[in-house]
């Protein structure tokens, strides 16, 4: 590239050299020759004209390329799979005629895929999104064009809806991870064998760097977690605790937090075991994870006490979380410990608080429940909020 911008450099210099001496050539001639001297000028201006447009375009394709080579090298150099997806969607957001882009990824273990978009709408992504080819069959690219019966045939299409897209597969290590395509919104647009290959282009390199970053998301998430319950553990509590402080604080929400353990549970493990006391663990941990919302963050902190964030939620939301908690564990016995019953500590996040203090507080008034009497919600903010 950089030889072809400097050919086109030597080229133009060469031709205002030609140019300045036609002139000189034309002050000293007669009438017929500046009528050949104005039609060699008006060549040469012609010309000059062509490579100048050249010179913009090789400048436009060099850029272009520069613009390619970077995303292609933040693409390798990261490991977080959101920022790897938006930088593959913005360059395939770059080809010609591409209005949106999605990347869908079915997941593994046939759970809910993950579904990344540039440009298009939740009903969109919904309505548009593939997994693969009609057939089943693998194909380089899958061509598509849209219709939409719903939509009177003889009137005019409203602006801004999507009428083509163009799929190429994401390749993993071993089978296809799942699908980029690129949408767009002006009709009768037509996407050609070069925006295939620059396509193609794009997901060999992105195809790697995303399953990478999958798999250490996933590597991450096990790390999260705690391993006899399946919650959150302790580390990610603390650190998840610490940055929903901080962004209650910037701007002005809400944060409440519940601090809870299983009353006489030493009792449980003495009676029948710490083997039997951990099955135990367990199925109350699953019983509070069908309980929490899915904005809530459920987290075993230690032994048999556990703790959950609530964001955006005041002190009477934490209250009326912790009965639903005490009502899923105790209505029905668990195990060899029959039934049993939770105590709780309950805050909500003040002005002066840090994160230090807030788990402080909660965990303070979880002792307060267990000396007024166990199987109760204590506050922070107040004596008591009342047995459950």
């Amino acid at each position: 590239m950089n030889t072809v911008l400097i050919g086109i450099s030597v080229g133009l210099g060469t031709l205002v050299v030609l140019l300045l001496a036609l002139l000189v050539v034309r002050w000293r001639s007669d009438n017929t020759a500046d009528e050949r001297v104005a039609e060699v000028v008006a060549g040469l201006n012609a010309r000059m004209d062509e490579l100048g447009k050249e010179l913009a375009g090789a400048l436009e394709r060099a850029e272009e390329e520069g613009r390619r080579s970077r995303i292609f090298g933040e693409l390798a150099g990261s490991i977080d799979l959101d920022e790897v997806l938006s930088r593959t969607l913005e360059a395939a957001g770059a080809i010609e005629g591409a209005d949106a882009a999605l990347i869908l990824l079915p997941d593994p273990q046939g759970g809910k895929p993950l579904v990344a978009t540039l440009g298009l709408s939740i009903e969109e992504a919904e309505r548009h999104a593939i997994t693969g080819p009609p057939d089943g069959r693998l194909a380089r690219s899958i061509t598509m064009s849209y219709t939409y019966p719903e939509l009177d045939r003889d009137a005019e299409s409203p602006e801004g809806i999507i009428h083509a897209g163009l799929a190429v597969p994401l390749p993993g290590e071993t089978s296809t991870l799942g699908y980029l395509t690129v949408f767009t919104r002006t009709k009768g647009h037509t996407y050609s064998d070069g925006d295939v290959r620059q396509l193609e282009t794009l997901t060999l390199r992105a195809g790697p760097a995303i399953e990478n970053a999958r798999r250490f998301r996933e590597a991450r998430q096990l790390a999260d977690l705690d391993a006899l319950t399946g919650l959150h553990n302790r580390r990610f509590f603390h650190e998840t605790l610490a940055r929903e402080c901080a962004r209650a604080h910037r701007y002005e929400r809400k944060l409440s937090l519940i601090i809870f353990d299983v009353d006489d549970f030493k009792e449980v493990n003495d009676r029948i075991g710490h083997l039997a006391g951990d099955a135990v663990l367990a199925e109350a941990a699953e019983r509070v994870r069908d309980v929490v919302r899915t904005a809530d963050i459920a987290c075993r902190v230690g032994g048999d006490e556990f703790a959950v964030i609530l964001p955006e939620s005041s002190i009477e939301d934490a209250d009326q979380l912790y009965r639903r908690l005490l009502m899923a564990v105790s209505t029905r016995p668990i195990g060899q410990a029959g039934k049993l019953y939770l105590s709780a500590g309950v805050a909500e996040l003040r002005a002066e608080d840090d994160p230090v203090s807030f788990f402080q507080r909660g965990d303070e008034a979880l002792y307060r429940a267990k000396e007024a009497g166990k199987g109760r919600v204590v506050s922070a903010n107040a004596p008591k909020l009342g047995p459950a």
